[in-house]
C-alpha cells in the first residue's frame, strides 16, 4: 500500500495495482488462451454439444480456459489477477470431478 492510504481505498490500490507500470489494471486485451476459449465455446453454442466435434470443443475451451487461469495465477500483473486466476481454475477442477 502507498503512504498514507489506508482502508477501502488502500486495499483497492494495493489489489488492482500493475507491479511493474504502477497502473491500475482490472482487465487486459484478451490473450491468445482467452480468445481461443471465447471461440470455442461461441461455436460449441451454436453447433451444440453432440458427437465428438461437441467433445473436442469442449476439451479445447477447457484446456483453452485452464491455461489462461495457471498463466493468471503464475504471471497476473496484481493480486486481483492472482485471485481470479485462482477461482477460474478452481471452478474448473470442480466441474471436472462432478
Amino acid at each position: 500500500m502507498a503512504v498514507g492510504q489506508t482502508g477501502v481505498v488502500g486495499v483497492v490500490d494495493w489489489a488492482l495495482r500493475d507491479r511493474g507500470t504502477g497502473r491500475i489494471v482490472v482487465a487486459q486485451w484478451p490473450s491468445t488462451a482467452l480468445v481461443v476459449w471465447m471461440a470455442a465455446s461461441v461455436v460449441l453454442a451454436l453447433s451444440g454439444p453432440d458427437g465428438a466435434s461437441g467433445l473436442a470443443l469442449g476439451v479445447v475451451a477447457m484446456v483453452a480456459l485452464g491455461w489462461w487461469a495457471v498463466d493468471e495465477v503464475v504471471r497476473g500483473v496484481n493480486p486481483w489477477r492472482r485471485l481470479l486466476g485462482t477461482v477460474v481454475f478452481a471452478g474448473l477442477v470442480v466441474s471436472l470431478l462432478r
